[in-house]
């Protein structure tokens, strides 16, 4: 099974930036969508982001909309999540996801979170006002 490892996260002040980074394990990285959740302190796990395994498309959450870009390098097995004009509402532990079943991002956007199966340990982001 895939693993992912998230890096990258930290504290930046309110209008700042970040730029998230996942490694994934497994060479067929290449050949699935990718996506970004985030989880808030007593808050459920919600999306973010996700890349088709192409590249070519993309689908985001309408919170992070013009702020946020997710990009991947499939010769380095990498997703990254570009984190721009960082806001209050955004701190969270943020994880990268996947399913070894979906290619697109539309379809990993729309899946429960809880039907994914494959996660990484998660990376926290924490914005000072």
């Amino acid at each position: 099974q895939t693993q992912l490892v998230e890096s990258g996260g930290g504290l930046v002040q309110v209008g700042g930036s970040l730029r998230l980074s996942c490694a994934a394990s497994e060479r067929t990285f290449s050949d699935i969508a990718m996506g970004w959740f985030r989880q808030a302190p007593g808050k459920e796990r919600e999306f973010v982001a996700a890349i088709s395994w192409s590249g070519d498309k993309t689908r985001y959450a309408d919170s992070v909309k013009g702020r946020f870009t997710i990009s991947r390098d499939n010769a380095k097995n990498t997703v990254y999540l570009h984190m721009n004009s960082l806001k209050t509402e955004d701190p969270a532990v943020y994880y990268c996801a996947a399913d070894a079943w979906i290619a697109t991002a539309r379809t990993l956007g729309e899946m429960p979170v809880n039907e994914l199966d494959c996660w990484g340990q998660g990376t926290q982001v924490t914005v000072s006002p």
